[in-house]
Formats: structure tokens, C-alpha cells, sequence
């Protein structure tokens, strides 16, 4: 596959020599969480506003960007009620072996949010989450005034507010194959490039809508047991990664190549 130089972040690390050649990206919202944080906070303290822009959203209508811009704009700028709704929501509690599982045998694992985003550093470290990269949206408060930023979105696509595509490419360009795990809608354009797609939620529906294969998962538990299996099969034959298929080239659904640049909401999808 030729990668565009745009498609690829400064900050993915090389491949070890003496390491599988995976990486694992892993959604939040619903994925490490068991329910999506964002949505809570925003549906809690927002009311009826947020459901029309998000099934907009959902549709194809408008990009995170613009969902998510609209939205904070209307968040008080105290950050304690934000703060506690979201403190106050379940995750997962095996996500942080999973991690250690991958970190132990030199798998990269990073959690790619296209969500709020100030909510997930002390949710990993509350689990006990060994430090791993965060890419994701900045959601600030001054007291005064919410806001939003987009530090980790593309340089010329702006549809989206987190790029998970790019992080997909960085680390198939550094040779890896790529596993991602999510559960939903703001995941199509990760596991539209990714070599190994595990899904659960609305997340399988679009896989099937799109034709895309991928495996059903429950929880960090059952994947830290395909993760050991794999892992050990790697080490009997460093040629093979057991249940990672190879890597095909699928064709672009977003992006500027196929979009063109500067673009802020999805063209309609056919229908």
C-alpha cells in the first residue's frame, strides 16, 4: 500500500526485530468503557439537543467535528459535573492485562478515542492501565467557557476530530499489522484499513453492511486469551501470526484522496 506523507503521524514507533509485527488500537467509548462516556456527559448536561445533532451524526450527515464542536460550545465551563458523570461510569475491568499481555511481548497498544477525550487518562490510570499513548480529541474548561481542540485529527480532512485512520497507516508503514477493537460508528474509518477487525455493538452491523470480516468479542478477558494464543504461535513461527490474516489493500471510503482537501462533513453516502 502507498501511504500519503499526511497518512503519517511523526510518533509511531519502529518495529522491534525481536517482536510480533502487531500492533493493537483500541476504542474508549464503549469499548474500554462499557457505556459511552461522551454521550453520557453530553446527554446528561445538554438534554434533547444532542440526540438530533447525533443521529445526524449517525446518518453520515455531519462529521464528529462539527458534532462535537456544536455540542462543547454549549458545556458550562466548570469541569466538576463533567467530571463526576464520567467518573461515574463502568469500564472494563480486564482492559489493564490485555496491555500488560501486549507490552510483555513488545505489541504497541493505544487507545484511539474520537470522543470528549479529558475523561480517559484517569479512567486508565484508576484501572491500573500501564502508561500507553492516548490520541485523541482535547476537551478543556477555563471556568468560563468549554472548548474542543483537535491535536490528533488529519491536515486536510477535517470530517473527523480524532484521524484513527492515520494511526492505522503509521503502523502498517512501520510493518506491523494492525488489530483494532470498537463497538461503534466513530470506528468506520479504523477498521475500514485495519488487518484484524474485533467488533461488538453497532459496530458488527456496519461490518456486515460493508462487507468487512471480523471477529465477535465480549471482553478484554476473552481477548487476552486470543492475545496469548497468538503471541505464542508467533514465537513457534516468527513467519506467522496465527489469527491475523494477511494484510489485503481495501479500497479508500474517506480521506482527501477520495474526498478531496478542507472538507468538514462526509459527502451523503449512497443509499
Amino acid at each position: 500500500m502507498q501511504f500519503r506523507p499526511d497518512d503519517l503521524p511523526a510518533d509511531v514507533p519502529p518495529l522491534r526485530p525481536d517482536a510480533p509485527p502487531l500492533a493493537i488500537l483500541v476504542d474508549y467509548d464503549g469499548t474500554i468503557s462499557q457505556v459511552d462516556v461522551s454521550d453520557r456527559v453530553m446527554y446528561t448536561l445538554l438534554g434533547p439537543g444532542v440526540g438530533r445533532d447525533d443521529a445526524r451524526y449517525l446518518a453520515g450527515e455531519i462529521g464528529s467535528r462539527t458534532f462535537f464542536t456544536t455540542n462543547v460550545d454549549r458545556l458550562s465551563g466548570d469541569a466538576g459535573p463533567a467530571i463526576r458523570i464520567a467518573e461515574a461510569q463502568p469500564h472494563d475491568p480486564g482492559f489493564a492485562g490485555f496491555v500488560r499481555t501486549a507490552l510483555d511481548a513488545g505489541v504497541p497498544v493505544e487507545v484511539v478515542s474520537d470522543g470528549l477525550g479529558f475523561f480517559i487518562e484517569p479512567a486508565l490510570r484508576k484501572l491500573g492501565v500501564p502508561d500507553i499513548p492516548i490520541v485523541t480529541n482535547r476537551t478543556t474548561f477555563d471556568g468560563e467557557h468549554a472548548r474542543i481542540d483537535y491535536p490528533n485529527g488529519h491536515p486536510s480532512c477535517f470530517v473527523c476530530g480524532c484521524c484513527k485512520r492515520r494511526r492505522v497507516f503509521g503502523h502498517q508503514a512501520a510493518g506491523r499489522s494492525v488489530v483494532f477493537i470498537g463497538d461503534g460508528e466513530s470506528d468506520r474509518y479504523a477498521a475500514a484499513y485495519s488487518d484484524l477487525i474485533f467488533a461488538k455493538g453497532e459496530l458488527v452491523a456496519l461490518c456486515g453492511e460493508q462487507g468487512w470480516s471480523f471477529e465477535p468479542w465480549k471482553d478484554f478477558a476473552g481477548l487476552t486469551e486470543w492475545l496469548g494464543r497468538t503471541i505464542d504461535r508467533w514465537r513457534s513461527d516468527p513467519t506467522a501470526l496465527g489469527a491475523v490474516p494477511p494484510r489485503r489493500t481495501r479500497p479508500s471510503i474517506c480521506g482527501p484522496e477520495l474526498w478531496g482537501p478542507g472538507l468538514t462533513d462526509p459527502p451523503a453516502r449512497p443509499r
